[in-house]
C-alpha cells in the first residue's frame, strides 16, 4: 500500500495499473444495524436517498467509478448524479443551490465566494478529494512510438502562439533524433469555465514569461480552438493531426493519446504519471481552507503542471439523511475508496489530510 509522510503533507506513491475497465473486488454491502434499521451513511434500509452534484471534469472518471462502487458494494439506496459541466458551472450551480454539492479545480475565491457567503450568510466549505496531473496531449503520427520533449520555451510558445510549426528550433533542440514534420501546430484549449484550464494557466501564467492572458478557470487564449470539457478537448486532439492540448492525465491514457515530457522548473524533462504529480504535491502543507496552490514545484522529479481538486458541500443542510449519506460517501471515497484513486492514476489524500477533511464536515449542521 501507499504511504504516507507525517504532518499533512505528501509523500511519493506506488503506481498501480491503469483498470479502467474493471470493477474492483467486488464486497458484501454491510448489513443494516439490528437494532436502528439503518444501512452505512444513516439512511433508513430500503429508503431511495438520491444525491446531485455538479462540476468539474478533471475529476469525472474517478467520480464516477467511485459513486457507482459506493452504490454497488456499501449501500444501494444512495444513489448519487454527477454531472460532468465543468468547474466554473459547477460552482454556479453551487452557489445558487441547486445541487447537494458542487465540484471544482479551482478553489471557490473572489466574486462567487462572495456571492455565496450573501446568500447563505456562511462560508463554503471546500474539502480536497484528490490530486493529478493535467498534461500535453498530441496528434503526431509522424513520431509514434518515440518520446517528444518539450522545453519550458517550447511550451510556452505553443500556448502563446509565437512556436507555430511542429520542426520549430525550439522543439528540435530537445528531440534529437526524432524526425519532427513541419505540420502546423493546432493548440486546443476549454471553450468552457474550467478547472483544468485554472490549474493550467497557473502554472503558465508563473513559468511562461511571454503569457499575458493571466490565471483563471477562462481566459482570453491567444491562439487556438476551443473544446467543451476534458471531452471535448480530448476528441480536438485525436481528430487534428498536428493538435496539441491540454486534459487530465486520465483522459489522454484512457484514450491511448501520447502526451509531452515536460521540462520542470529544475530543468529536468519528466514524464506525466501519478507517482511525477504525487513528487509535486510532496512536503507541500494544505493551508487551513485546503485551497493548496503549487503553480510550479520545485522538487527535482516533479511533473510541472498538477493541481488539487475540490468538493463543496454546504454549512448547513435540511435533510439529516442525505447529509449524512453524502458524508458517507465522501469520508469512504478518501478511504476505502483509495484503491480507485490508484487505479485511475489520481493522487489521494493522505490519512492525515483525511483526518482535517472529517473535522471540516463535522462543521456542517443538518
Amino acid at each position: 500500500m501507499t504511504a504516507y509522510k507525517s504532518k499533512g503533507i505528501f509523500a511519493a506513491l506506488t503506481v498501480l495499473s491503469l483498470g479502467i475497465a474493471a470493477c474492483g473486488p467486488q464486497a458484501d454491502a454491510p448489513a443494516p444495524d439490528a437494532t436502528t434499521g439503518q444501512a452505512p451513511g444513516g439512511t433508513t434500509e430500503g429508503t431511495l436517498v438520491t444525491i446531485s452534484g455538479a462540476g468539474a471534469t478533471f475529476p469525472a472518471p474517478l467520480y464516477q467509478r467511485w459513486f457507482d462502487a459506493y452504490n454497488r458494494e456499501v449501500n444501494s439506496d444512495v444513489q448519487v448524479s454527477y454531472q460532468s459541466i465543468g468547474s466554473g458551472a459547477g460552482l454556479e450551480q453551487y452557489v445558487s443551490g441547486t445541487v447537494d454539492f458542487g465540484a471544482s479545480d479551482a478553489p471557490i475565491d473572489g466574486e462567487r465566494r462572495q456571492a455565496f457567503q450573501q446568500r447563505f450568510n456562511a462560508e463554503p466549505i471546500q474539502v480536497p478529494m484528490a490530486g493529478g496531473a493535467v498534461v500535453l496531449a498530441y496528434n503526431l503520427p509522424e513520431i509514434e512510438g518515440q518520446e517528444l520533449r518539450l522545453s519550458r520555451e517550447a511550451y510556452c510558445g505553443i500556448v502563446t502562439g509565437e512556436v507555430t510549426q511542429w520542426n520549430d528550433p525550439v522543439i528540435t533542440a530537445a528531440n534529437q533524433g526524432v524526425d519532427l514534420p513541419s505540420t502546423p501546430i493546432t493548440f486546443a484549449h476549454r471553450s468552457d469555465g474550467s478547472g483544468t484550464t485554472f490549474i493550467f494557466t497557473n502554472h503558465v501564467d508563473t513559468a511562461c514569461p511571454n503569457w499575458t492572458a493571466g490565471a483563471s478557470t477562462a481566459v482570453e487564449w491567444p491562439t487556438g480552438q476551443g473544446g467543451r470539457g476534458n471531452e471535448g478537448v480530448t476528441a480536438l486532439v485525436q481528430q487534428t493531426q498536428g493538435a496539441i492540448g491540454y486534459v487530465e492525465y486520465a483522459y489522454a491514457k484512457q484514450n491511448n493519446i501520447p502526451m509531452a515530457v515536460l521540462e520542470n522548473s529544475s530543468g529536468n524533462f519528466v514524464a506525466p504519471s501519478s507517482e511525477s504529480a504525487a513528487a509535486a504535491l510532496e512536503d507541500e502543507e494544505i493551508p487551513e481552507d485546503f485551497g493548496l496552490l503549487v503553480p510550479d514545484p520545485d522538487n527535482d522529479d516533479a511533473y510541472p503542471i498538477v493541481g488539487l481538486t475540490w468538493i463543496l458541500v454546504y454549512p448547513e443542510y435540511d435533510d439529516p439523511q442525505r447529509w449524512q449519506a453524502l458524508r458517507s460517501v465522501l469520508e469512504w471515497s478518501l478511504t476505502d475508496g483509495r484503491q480507485f484513486t490508484e487505479e485511475l492514476d489520481y493522487v489521494p489524500m493522505p490519512d492525515s489530510v483525511v483526518e482535517r477533511v472529517r473535522q471540516a464536515l463535522d462543521q456542517v449542521q443538518a
